[in-house]
């Protein structure tokens, strides 16, 4: 499906012809998928010239798609500067629409602000972002005078809404979230015949409801919540052309796999483990590494949580092995973005696989390994600016500690280390109000204490 994307970059890349002025896409939005990532990058810095050319037919337009394009360089690398300079010609591209004169391109232009800093707060996992942009999206919705700038504010709206609700909603409320998203999807969808980036807009919005559907459900336990984001995950992969909608169908693919995981979990039902296991080796084979490394990163640490929880589940530390390798290779791809979010969940994960192959071999080594991992993770991360990711790691470094002295039946001043660790990650759970990883440590203190007659202090 990207033999398209590949002649892209034989005619403009790799044989060194330039590409024409304006760029390869000439502002169309749906083009933007075959470009794998050094062309896309070439299209940002030939919207930049157009917008910024003498005499330039309707300057803010040519700002918006510039921003947009860089938006999505962003989106597939990970790179913050790529984030912050589109999101300063969003600002820019405001300016020029003049919220007086063209309040419409005004409010897209803010809208695409918004979206900047939506994506920040994912990549990143700063929450501040979301609330910035809220705030551009409230504005653009009341300078909208119709068009698409309406229905992605009412979407995104929405979704802020749902992630904010998240910590403390229970499944009426997840259901009253998805409803609420209905009506500017349709409003999306009604608008492609007019304005074809509404497609690929509205399948971007239904995927961010399946997303938080699945983050409902896991931490609800609710399996029809994630059964409904599992169907709608289906049913954009379904309605996309895999011809010139790639990053979208690999993007809805990898949705549906992590819920049919989970769905797993919730369920005890192994069987998905292994069906989003080939699933998400099918988005693999198509996906070249090139053409976006964040969504092929996120794939394989999607497919190493799929193995990982069927490792669990069949206790096969060939499982674990596998889960360790793509963890690995994700975290390959990601060594030039060490603040992403996604890199944290990688790295935490492999140390908690490493663990738990060490505790089914008894190989100490592993264990070492999955120790110095966890350390060094916690050295990144600071407890007051990341309060939750600094816990995890605190709750998985005490998992290692219990398992060291579980394995050797001797307590070289581990057990202590866990007490301190676990009581340090639950006081950060309790004022978050995360009650299921609260549970965790509490569960993990418990052992802790049950499991102090069976080893002894080492001399």
């Amino acid at each position: 499906m990207f033999e398209f994307g590949r002649e892209l970059k034989r005619l403009f890349g790799a044989e060194g012809i330039r590409p024409v002025r304006d760029g390869l896409t000439g502002g169309d939005q749906a083009l933007l998928e075959l470009l794998e990532l050094s062309l896309l990058r070439n299209e940002g810095k030939a919207a930049d010239v157009a917008a910024g050319r003498v005499g330039a037919r309707d300057r803010a337009q040519r700002l918006l798609e510039a921003a947009i394009v860089w938006r999505e360089i962003a989106r597939r690398s990970g790179e913050a500067v790529a984030l912050r300079k589109a999101a300063a010609t969003a600002e820019a591209a405001a300016e020029a629409f003049d919220k007086s004169r063209r309040p419409d391109g005004w409010a897209r232009a803010r809208c695409e602000q918004g979206y900047c800093a939506l994506l920040g707060a994912e990549l990143f996992g700063d929450e501040g972002l979301n609330a910035a942009a809220e705030v551009a999206f409230r504005e653009a919705r009341k300078a909208s005078r119709g068009g698409l700038a309406a229905p992605l504010a009412d979407a995104a709206l929405g979704l802020i809404e749902g992630r904010r609700r998240l910590a403390t909603g229970d499944a009426d409320a997840a259901r009253q979230f998805a409803a609420r998203l209905a009506q500017p999807i349709d409003a999306l969808q009604a608008l492609v015949r007019r304005c074809p980036p509404a497609r690929l807009l509205a399948a971007e919005a239904r995927l961010a409801r399946a997303d938080l559907l699945s983050a409902w459900g896991a931490r609800l336990k609710d399996e029809d919540l994630v059964q409904a984001a599992r169907d709608e995950a289906a049913d954009v992969a379904e309605t996309m052309d895999l011809a010139y909608e790639p990053l979208t169908w690999a993007r809805a693919t990898l949705a549906h796999a992590q819920a049919a995981t989970l769905l797993g979990e919730i369920t005890g039902a192994p069987d998905l483990f292994a069906a989003s296991v080939s699933e998400l080796a099918d988005v693999l084979d198509q996906l070249p590494r090139d053409h976006s490394p964040l969504d092929w990163a996120r794939t394989q640490v999607a497919l190493a949580q799929a193995l990982q929880a069927l490792a669990e589940e069949s206790a096969s530390d060939r499982a674990y092995e596998q889960a360790i390798t793509g963890y690995d290779r994700a975290l390959v791809a990601l060594k030039r973005a060490p603040s992403l979010a996604v890199r944290a969940a990688a790295a935490s994960n492999r140390a908690l696989c490493l663990a738990r192959l060490a505790e089914l071999t008894g190989d100490m080594a592993v264990l070492d390994a999955a120790e110095s991992a966890f350390k060094i993770e916690l050295s990144r991360l600071q407890a007051r600016k990341d309060p939750v990711g600094w816990a995890l790691v605190q709750l998985n470094l005490a998992r290692i500690y219990e398992a060291r002295t579980e394995i050797t039946r001797k307590d070289r001043g581990e057990r202590a280390a866990a007490a301190v660790a676990l009581n340090a990650a639950f006081d950060v759970f309790t004022e978050e109000g995360l009650r299921s990883l609260s549970v965790l440590a509490l569960e993990a203190l418990e052992r802790l204490r049950a499991g102090a007659a069976t080893t002894r202090p080492a001399h």
